[in-house]
C-alpha cells in the first residue's frame, strides 16, 4: 500500500523511527562493512587488528549458545513492532473503532506473510522448496497475535500472556522428553523445537531439518513483541514525566538483562531457538537503547545524528525487500568490482575491494531511503 504525503508527525517518536532503522541499517549492509574490516585487518598486528576482529565477530550470530551484537538485531526490530502497535493501534481504535482495528491487523499480518514467502523466492520454488516461515512471517504472527492480545486485555492480561509464553516456553523445553529420545535436551542436534520442525513444519527449513524461525520458537518471539507493548503502555501514559519514563526504561532494562543472565544459568541464550532467557536479555537490551534514544532525540531534541536511521526507519519494510530483490551489494560490485577491487586488494590491502563494495552498496541502500524521505512517499504494509 502506498502513502505518499507529509513526513511522520512532529507526535511520533523520534526514537521509535531511528531505532526501527537502526535495525535494517545493518541488515542492508552495516554487517559486510564490518566483515571486510576484518579481511582487511589479516595478518596485520595491534590495536586495529583487535578492533577489527571484535567488531566483525560482534556482527555474526552465535554457532549456539550465547549472545553477541548481531543475534540481538532481529529481536529488537520484534521489540519495536510491540511497541508501535500500541502507539499506532490505539490512535486506529478512537478513530474508527475495534472492529476496524481488528481488520487492519489481520490484513498487515496476512501481507507481511506473503511478503516473507516472496522474500525467500516465493513461487520461483517448487514445493516442498517454499520456505514457510521466515523474518517477516515470524513479525507477522509476532504482531498478529500480539495485536490481538493488546486489542482485548487490558494490561494485566498482556503481563500474564508474557509470563505464560516465557514459562511455559521453559517448562516444554526444560521437562518434556524429546521424542526417540527419552529425555529433554537444548543441544543444536536434539530439542524440542528441532524435533516439531522436522515432523510438523511442511516447506523448507533454513537449515534442512529444522529453522531459527520454526514453529514452537515463535511462542517466545510473541512474548519479545509483548515487551515492546508494555514498554508503549509506558509511553502512552501522560501522567509519567518523559524524564521519569527514561529512568522506567533504563531501571527496567537493566533489571531484564541480570534476570536473563540469571535464568540463563539454568535456561542457557540460545537465538536459534528463542529461549526465555534470550527474550529477556536480548529485552532488555532494547529497552535500555530505547531509553538512551528517547532521552537524547525526544527529550533533548538531539536528533541530527539519527538522520540516515530515520529515512530507513521510515520506509524500513520497503528496503528490507529491495535489498534482497535489487541486491545492493551484488549492484555495488557491478560498479567497483572485478579489476577495480583487485586493484585495491594490490595497492592497499588484501579486503579493502570488498570494503569498497561494501560502502556502497550501504551508500546505495541509503541513498534510496533519502531518496523516499525527501519526496515524501512512505510504503507502508
Amino acid at each position: 500500500m502506498t502513502t505518499k504525503g507529509a513526513a511522520p508527525t512532529a507526535s511520533r517518536l523520534a526514537s521509535i523511527d531511528a531505532l526501527r532503522g537502526f535495525t535494517i541499517f545493518w541488515i542492508l549492509g552495516g554487517d559486510a562493512l564490518a566483515w571486510s574490516l576484518k579481511e582487511m585487518s589479516t595478518g596485520q598486528q595491534g590495536f586495529w587488528r583487535s578492533v577489527a576482529a571484535f567488531v566483525s565477530d560482534q556482527l555474526e550470530h552465535v554457532p549456539w549458545e550465547g549472545f553477541r551484537f548481531y543475534d540481538f538485531i532481529f529481536p529488537l526490530l520484534i521489540f519495536v513492532t510491540g511497541v508501535s502497535i500500541v502507539l499506532s493501534l490505539s490512535q486506529l481504535t478512537e478513530r474508527e473503532g475495534r472492529a476496524v482495528a481488528h481488520l487492519r491487523v489481520l490484513r498487515r499480518s496476512l501481507l507481511l506473510f506473503a511478503l516473507g514467502i516472496i522474500y525467500y523466492g516465493g513461487a520461483s520454488n517448487n514445493w516442498p522448496d517454499i520456505r514457510l516461515l521466515g523474518v517477516l512471517q515470524r513479525i507477522a504472527l509476532c504482531y498478529l497475535v500480539a495485536s490481538l492480545i493488546f486489542l482485548n486485555l487490558r494490561i494485566s492480561g498482556v503481563v500474564v500472556a508474557l509470563v505464560v509464553l516465557l514459562v511455559g516456553y521453559w517448562a516444554l523445553m526444560t521437562f518434556v522428553p524429546v521424542p526417540n529420545t527419552g529425555a529433554p535436551s537444548l543441544t543444536e542436534e536434539v530439542n524440542l523445537a528441532r524435533w516439531i520442525d522436522a515432523n510438523y513444519l511442511p516447506g523448507r527449513k533454513w537449515y534442512g531439518e529444522w529453522d531459527p524461525e520454526g514453529l514452537l520458537s515463535t511462542l517466545p518471539a510473541i512474548g519479545t513483541c509483548l515487551l515492546g507493548v508494555l514498554v508503549g503502555y509506558l509511553f502512552q501514559n501522560t501522567n509519567i514525566e518523559p524524564q521519569r519514563k527514561v529512568l522506567w526504561l533504563i531501571g527496567t532494562g537493566i533489571a531484564m538483562i541480570a534476570a536473563g543472565y540469571l535464568w540463563s544459568v539454568q535456561f542457557p541464550i540460545i537465538k536459534n531457538i528463542w529461549t526465555s532467557s534470550y527474550v529477556l536479555v536480548a529485552g532488555g537490551y532494547s529497552t535500555l537503547l530505547l531509553g538512551v534514544l528517547y532521552q537524547v532525540m525526544d527529550i533533548w531534541g538531539r536528533s541530527a545524528w539519527a538522520t540516515i536511521f530515520t529515512w530507513i526507519g521510515a520506509n524500513a519494510i520497503t528496503l528490507y525487500m529491495a535489498g534482497n530483490i535489487v541486491n545492493f551489494q551484488r549492484l555495488a560490485a557491478r560498479l567497483v568490482g572485478g579489476d577495480v577491487a583487485n586493484a585495491l586488494d594490490d595497492y592497499l590491502t588484501k579486503g579493502a575491494g570488498n570494503f569498497l563494495i561494501a560502502a556502497l552498496g550501504l551508500a546505495l541502500a541509503i541513498a534510496l531511503a533519502r531518496f523516499l524521505y525527501r519526496r515524501k512517499i512512505f510504503l507502508r504494509v
